[in-house]
């Protein structure tokens, strides 16, 4: 069973700013470039993720000398083309941008080098599974000596030393950008002028021009005619700029950005702007297309939502943001109508299969998709809500991308399950504390308090004075109890009761509440009924599967939740904590009166009795104890009517 997620409350709006990381493109082409140049290079704002901790630990491998000078900077001195270790065996992750390059690097460099991927639990894993076969045909070309040491055509490879000859190469074009990449930084290296033609139509363009920006910040200047042919003229060496800073994460700003769009705005992203050499800054014009407010600064972005309130369905080629182009997937989510995105063939050989990936987990929140070799049509459901069984949650198939971009699925309605979040890391460690940052989820009172306390009458007035939902968690507890005696259920047989609670119908309208499609009343508020709730509730499992229902009732534009574990356990977000009490005779003779006035007979010292004898069993339960949450006012209410205790609710909340 899956257990490390991330749950995602409901979404109300985003707002805010945001500094991004590094770009992953550019921080690991920067490394290898400051490493093959000559002369000392001072790169600044690195991006710490995965990706570039591979990448620097495979050049220290190779005998890089490396300096790390702290707040993201570090000192590189490059070895003038001439790698210094002959012989290492590195270890890449699924690092895709440090495996491609060092691939064509130090498969002209002569010496023995082997290359793998995958995880310390998963050797080899996705990586191994990535094609790298082009590459390594495109290096053969020139004499490499390369060896597939698993399947033909993917890693793991051998490298080892050999003659190198010719001046023109092949490569496709249109399975990975990252093929063409790897052969123009490490091309320099001949020393002679070498031409590459592109078979077939040149995927991912915007990545090209990335690498064509930065080696010529290190002194190389590549001819590119047209996107067919490229010449690295011979007599050039990568020398070191000095200092060279790296832009913020264009790809990365894209959550930012339809967050802003969805959730209203303004949202703003710095690091990255109008004069970014990323092509991923276009995404922000296909937002403006779906009806989103776009302002691009030099080194800014801020995003706001379309002036209606809607964003409008497209049909794009995203050739030029093939990352990017993912968190338009789900953004079309929130769209009217069919959004299409075409000339997407690349997203089938990432760090998953992301066209089948995306199809499968837009399916699990309600939309229709039609999926193809090269396209993705995604029809957001006819609710306009999203559905989501909290219990699977989205898979992210160890794809960073895939985990970032669902996070905006939390604006559907409903809170998102995000499974093995940790994924992020790949690229951006940081990127869920920072989602939290500019996202407003939907706001919960939660009112906590012993039994007879006063929570569902003050907690029903609240919720009708804010217009938000209200929740009567107890009601859960009393309905599930009423319902395993109707069937004739112990309420001591455990697995019983969790199983019958993921099925029992329950429903509540204004101040109705039905079971199994019958409404009750009255039966729910005895005290037998009570002490029966009390019973079950004290089961682990019980708690663990009414766990999901109770948060189900978190919608816009909020919840007012009254129980003994709302703000300890089940919303421990909660923007206003109150722990309602009374001293148990006042408890007593409210209940006592209320009981009265429904023409029950009874006696306020059995009341009393059994108020004592209840305080102490729930607070003594090894599971969800009765107590004051962390954060959580104090309201004794024993001197106190119903107005005066609402009011204090109130007031509390507004100033939260």
């Amino acid at each position: 069973m899956q257990t490390d997620f991330i749950d995602l409350p409901p979404l109300l709006s985003a707002r805010g700013t945001v500094r991004l990381p590094g770009s992953k493109s550019i921080s690991n082409r920067v490394l290898l470039l400051s490493a093959l140049a000559n002369g000392t290079t001072e790169v600044r704002d690195l991006l710490h993720s995965d990706d570039t901790e591979r990448m620097l630990d495979a050049l220290q491998a190779l005998g890089i000398k490396i300096e790390a000078l702290g707040d993201h900077a570090y000192r590189v001195t490059g070895c003038a083309g001439n790698i210094p270790v002959k012989e290492a065996n590195l270890f890449l992750g699924n690092a895709g941008t440090a495996f491609r390059p060092l691939t064509a690097a130090l498969a002209l460099a002569g010496g023995h080098y082997v290359l793998s991927g995958g995880t310390v639990e998963m050797p080899g894993g996705r990586m191994h599974e990535r094609p790298i076969g082009d590459l390594v045909d495109a290096l053969r070309q020139l004499g490499t000596n390369i060896r597939y040491q698993g399947n033909e055509g993917f890693p793991p490879l051998e490298i080892s030393p050999a003659m190198l000859a010719g001046d023109m190469l092949q490569v496709r074009g249109d399975v990975s950008s990252q093929f063409l990449t790897g052969l123009l930084m490490a091309l320099p290296l001949m020393g002679r002028t070498v031409s590459i033609e592109v078979v077939g139509d040149l995927i991912s363009k915007p990545y090209i021009e990335i690498t064509l920006a930065m080696m010529a910040r290190f002194g190389v200047k590549v001819e590119r005619q047209e996107w067919k042919r490229f010449v690295i003229f011979g007599g050039q060496r990568y020398q070191s700029p000095g200092v060279i800073f790296v832009e913020g994460d264009a790809s990365s700003a894209s959550y930012f950005l339809a967050a802003g769009a969805i959730g209203g705005g303004p949202v703003k992203v710095e690091g990255v702007g109008k004069d970014s050499v990323q092509g991923d800054v276009r995404f922000a014009e296909a937002l403006r297309q779906m009806g989103a407010e776009i302002t691009m600064g030099p080194n800014s972005m801020v995003a706001n939502g379309p002036a209606n309130g809607k964003l409008k369905a497209i049909d794009l080629d995203c050739n030029h943001i093939p990352d990017a182009a993912m968190t338009l997937a789900v953004a079309a989510l929130f769209a009217d109508g069919t959004t299409t995105l075409r000339n997407i063939a690349s997203w089938r050989v990432k760090e998953t299969d992301r066209i089948a990936a995306m199809a499968i987990e837009l399916r699990k929140v309600g939309a229709t998709v039609e999926e193809g070799a090269d396209y993705i049509r995604i029809t957001p459901p006819a609710s306009r809500s999203l559905i989501l069984n909290p219990q699977s949650g989205i898979d992210t198939y160890d794809d960073h991308r895939m985990a970032m971009c669902f996070s905006l699925a939390a604006f559907g309605g409903a809170g998102i399950r995000i499974n093995d979040p940790g994924c992020v890391a790949k690229t951006f460690p940081e990127y869920f504390n920072m989602f939290k940052q500019v996202t407003k989820p939907v706001p919960v009172i939660a009112i906590d308090g012993p039994s007879a306390s006063g929570k569902g009458t003050v907690a029903q007035r609240v919720a009708q004075a804010l217009g938000f939902h209200y929740l009567d968690s107890g009601a859960l507890y009393r309905l599930l109890a009423l319902a395993a005696t109707r069937r004739g259920m112990a309420l001591d047989n455990e697995a019983a009761l969790a199983e019958l609670a993921l099925q029992i119908d329950i429903r509540f309208e204004g101040a109705d509440i039905w079971l199994d499609g019958a409404q009750v009343g009255d039966e729910l508020r005895t005290e037998q009924s009570g002490a029966a709730a009390s019973k079950v509730a004290a089961l682990p499992a019980v708690r663990s599967a009414l766990l999901d229902r109770q948060k189900a009732f978190r919608q816009a534009p909020g919840l007012v939740a009254d129980g003994r574990d709302m703000a300890s356990v089940v919303f421990p977000d909660a923007v206003t904590k109150i722990f309602l009490t009374a001293s148990a005779e006042a408890r007593a003779d409210r209940r006592y009166k209320q009981l009265m006035e429904k023409g029950n007979s009874v006696n306020i010292v059995d009341l009393l009795q059994e108020i004592r004898l209840r305080d102490e069993r729930d607070s003594q339960r090894s599971v969800a104890p009765l107590q004051q949450a962390p954060g959580a006012i104090l309201l004794d209410t024993t001197s106190l009517n119903i107005e005066q205790a609402v009011s204090a609710v109130l007031a509390q909340y507004r100033i939260a």
